[in-house]
């Protein structure tokens, strides 16, 4: 183990350390106009938009779970007036290096955060991308000896409030990791439509230890990367419908290689994944789903232990 004592190579491998977020002074419900994804948008809209204490309840919940779990679980300095639930974004960590991230202009405070939960990391090992790189966390998966990012190019990222990772965080992560390979999927974008937007890859993908992914098909942009994916977990991959995204349904997150979390009444998922072998561990996330994000988007692995 590195000398930082943070170390993560993959999605899967057995969690040790990990932030998760906070909903404790989220400050004002954003309009319509200001929701930074669509469905967010929409239970504006509808009236039903979560409460702080409601979401904060479920993070608390994960929080416990985890814990019980053997897990050693960091939470983020809360900020006044800031929505800090999905700390995913805010960085990642690839081998032993944390990359912080450069993230759309409404959401940059988020770092102040974390930034002190980071401090026994030297100087060395964090990587700060130069402004014409913009990319999130929750398009940035470790895969052993490959980095696989979600993004997209023009005019997709100049169009979309949700696009959020660029073509150029393909080149430079490329440049920072010479001995892994860059893989890039570009994303299916809409600020208005949920069910059409994949806010992120993980909102989309979900690969598994052992071989085994769950994906929705039309969160990709290009035929040939949907069909690489599908190569690539051959016989090994259950495929979700664009409702089934929009449910988070592809917004897991490992334990370790044996052990899933999903969010409560995830039937169908829980079922598959049963059916694959895997330990399943249910918590509610209803609420938080309604800001497009789940489980992943929430959590912030630090070290995971081969």
């Amino acid at each position: 183990m590195p000398p930082t004592n943070c170390f993560i190579k993959n999605e899967w491998d057995t969690l040790n350390k990990v932030i998760v977020g906070t909903a404790l002074s989220w400050g004002l419900n954003p309009t319509a106009e200001s929701a930074v994804d669509p469905k967010s948008r929409e239970h504006i809209l509808s009236g039903t938009y979560p409460t702080w204490s409601n979401v904060q309840k479920e993070l608390d919940s994960l929080v416990k779970l985890l814990e019980n779990n053997g897990v050693q679980v960091l939470r983020p300095v809360v900020q006044d007036n800031l929505n800090q639930v999905f700390c995913r974004d805010v960085g990642v960590m690839i081998h032993d290096m944390f990359i912080r991230s450069s993230m759309i202009t409404d959401r940059i405070p988020e770092w102040k955060g974390i930034s002190n939960l980071c401090s026994e990391l030297p100087t060395s090992n964090i990587l700060v991308p130069p402004k014409e790189v913009r990319l999130e966390g929750g398009d940035i998966m470790p895969m052993d000896d490959e980095i696989w990012v979600g993004y997209s190019e023009e005019p997709d990222f100049s169009t979309f409030k949700t696009s959020r990772t660029n073509k150029a965080a393909l080149v430079w992560l490329q440049e920072q990791f010479p001995k892994l390979k860059v893989r890039g999927f570009q994303l299916n974008k809409s600020d208005l439509d949920p069910r059409v937007n994949a806010l992120h890859l993980d909102c989309c993908l979900c690969p598994l230890s052992g071989g085994n992914a769950f994906f929705h098909p039309g969160g990709l942009k290009l035929n040939k990367d949907i069909e690489w994916i599908r190569e690539k977990f051959k016989d090994k991959i259950c495929e979700i419908d664009a409702e089934a995204m929009y449910n988070m349904h592809c917004n897991l997150f490992s334990l370790n290689p044996n052990t899933i979390v999903i969010g409560e009444g995830f039937t169908e998922v829980h079922k598959q994944l049963n059916n694959w072998g895997y330990n399943v561990l249910e918590t509610p996330f209803n609420e938080t789903a309604k800001m497009e994000g789940l489980l992943r988007c929430v959590t912030l692995p630090l070290k995971r232990i081969s």
